[in-house]
């Protein structure tokens, strides 16, 4: 066992406090991770509210991070001491199972073992130790930090994306612009859909073009809601907060599909908003190996990254409070190497 430096919660409590935790020693497929970058997600505030099922005491958030690969397992043969890795939300599953075949270990029927909960703790910390099969060699030109919210964010909506098909010609709306919307709005613009922000407010007029957006939709504006009615092959509904999804349903066109994303708690859907037009309500979480490394490789491809606010991780308080405030445009990541300069810090001076 090796201890580690964390980030820890306590009494479903924003402000973590610095502890020593234990990683588990090597097995013969794991690497070590010196953790780098880490994001901040709004999963990471429902767990942290006890709204996700994962025990709260205790708990070290922290699902999407890049950093250096430390060591390895005797029969590790993709990785090398000094790779820079990416790790996102699963890090094991049964391996076996339909899902776990193809490649969306997600969706694991025995349940997938993730980055925190359970026996792990997660990304908010100086270490990590994960199986090869569930990191990935960061490609060369994306930026370390900017690339992190890609393990979580990019892939929550890169998956729905490839399942619905899109591209060219494809017509795409992204409700909510925040760290997972933003990344929705990249990502289906370089596969080349036109795609409309979707907003209460019109605070973020000026971001959305700069993202690629073609337009900006007020969703308080009654008669252009009413214009858009069936214009969409695809929803990204990125909101976390509850809502009514009825006017995002009345925008799906014939066989459209809006995916629910946010993961707002609670959610209720009338079934007859589905029955007109034949249309389909979706959800997903995160993503597996197979999704997972092509979008990274796409991101590569068309160098598409996180706009982010860099905070040291001794910050994460602030990180948390402002996101839960909406205050940030549009991802926190944390520079964990802060936990380095305390813990020598506490060497010179022997206090805690």
């Amino acid at each position: 066992m090796a201890s580690t430096y964390a980030w820890q919660s306590t009494g479903n409590s924003t402000a973590l406090e610095r502890v020593t935790i234990e990683r588990r020693d090597l097995r013969a497929d794991d690497i070590a991770v010196r953790v780098d970058y880490c994001g901040v997600c709004h999963s990471d505030l429902h767990a942290i509210h006890g709204m996700t099922g994962k025990a709260t005491e205790g708990l070290v958030p922290g699902h999407e991070f890049t950093g250096t690969v430390t060591a390895t397992g005797p029969e590790v043969t993709g990785f090398a001491v000094g790779d820079l890795v990416a790790v996102g939300t699963v890090v094991d599953s049964c391996g076996e199972c339909a899902m776990c075949r193809i490649g969306q270990e997600n969706f694991c029927y025995q349940g997938p073992i993730t980055t925190y909960g359970s026996v792990n703790k997660g990304g908010y910390s100086r270490a990590y130790v994960v199986r090869e099969r569930f990191a990935y060699l960061l490609p060369t030109g994306l930026d370390p930090a900017a690339a992190a919210p890609l393990m979580c964010a990019g892939i929550t909506m890169w998956e729905p994306l490839r399942a619905a098909g899109i591209g060219a010609g494809s017509r795409v709306a992204v409700a909510g612009l925040g760290g997972l919307g933003h990344l929705g709005v990249k990502l289906a613009v370089a596969l080349g859909a036109e795609v409309t922000v979707l907003s209460r407010t019109p605070d973020k007029a000026g971001d959305a073009p700069a993202l690629g957006a073609a337009d900006l939709l007020l969703t308080t504006d009654e008669s252009r809601m009413k214009e858009a009615v069936g214009r969409f092959d695809l929803i990204l509904d990125t909101i976390a907060a509850p809502h009514d999804f009825s006017p995002l349903l009345r925008l799906v066109g014939l066989d459209g599909t809006l995916s629910v994303l946010g993961y707002p708690m609670p959610a209720e859907v009338r079934i007859l908003d589905l029955t007109f037009g034949r249309k389909n309500l979706t959800s997903s979480g995160t993503g597996g190996t197979r999704y997972t490394a092509e979008l990274l490789s796409f991101a590569a491809e068309h160098g598409i990254t996180a706009d982010i606010e860099l905070l040291p991780s001794s910050r994460v308080e602030e990180a948390l409070n402002r996101l839960e405030k909406g205050d940030v445009r549009y991802r926190f990541v944390l520079d964990m190497a802060d936990l380095d300069v305390v813990h020598n810090a506490e060497l010179s001076t022997g206090r805690p």
